[in-house]
């Protein structure tokens, strides 16, 4: 069943109590104003990610000699891999003061199996390192933004109806903000019920990878990143 973005709007203005919902139709300027009001919604939930319960599997090529990739919507890595023919391995997170504040060699060519990330205007700079020795095929798991919609975009095909709920009394919500109307304590309340059940809908993988601090291996130095290529045994 579609569900144009228009019946949305529509619907959101009746359930703020601005419209009254026996009206025909909403007014022409109260839609383009609920369009407006609805795509501000979708951006400023990019600054809120535990609301967004959608992931995607983003697939990229890392270029050789090439460090910084910036990808567009992008916001929050779960995990990150790379490929070598069929065999995948994975990429560790290091923070951002590890990543710019330490001391290191910045022309190594090797297997990139650090990553950073630094949000930026419309989306993400990743950084890798080592620099890829090779052209690399790479997949991230993560959130990307919620993208701006049209009046008659069919949002059922983006977003499930238990979300399209949610983005409705959120709206309805905004709207009374902007009007100056009191939403009600009964919505809000609901509205709170609906925020409490998407953090669980797929919350973030919290589990910890112990490294130990003692043990036979080495860490990567300048030998092993120049001769072994990054390899160790």
């Amino acid at each position: 069943m579609t569900y144009p973005a228009i019946e949305l709007i529509n619907r959101a203005w009746y359930l703020s109590g601005i419209i009254a919902r026996d009206m025909e139709t909403v007014p022409g300027e109260y839609t383009t104003e609920g369009l407006f009001l609805l795509n501000s919604l979708l951006d400023l939930k990019s600054a809120d990610l535990i609301l967004i319960p959608y992931f995607k599997l983003y697939e990229f090529n890392m270029v050789s000699g090439q460090e910084l990739y910036v990808i567009p919507d992008l916001y929050e890595i779960q995990t990150m891999t790379f490929n070598i023919g069929d065999v995948r391995y994975p990429m560790t997170e290091v923070t951002d003061v590890k990543y710019f504040g330490n001391g290191r060699v910045d022309n190594i060519l090797s297997l990139p199996f650090s990553w950073n990330l630094i949000r930026t205007k419309g989306g993400s700079e990743l950084r890798v390192y080592y620099s890829p020795t090779d052209n690399y095929v790479s997949h991230i798991y993560g959130k990307f933004a919620l993208t701006n919609v049209t009046l008659n975009q069919d949002i059922s095909l983006t977003y499930d109806g238990f979300y399209s709920e949610y983005l409705r009394y959120c709206l309805a919500e905004y709207m009374c903000n902007e009007w100056d109307v009191e939403f009600s304590e009964a919505k809000k309340n609901m509205l709170r019920t609906y925020e409490k059940k998407l953090t669980y809908i797929q919350p973030p993988d919290l589990t910890i990878q112990k490294i130990p601090m003692m043990g036979t291996k080495t860490s990567i130095n300048w030998a092993a990143a120049n001769i072994g290529k990054g390899w160790t045994v």
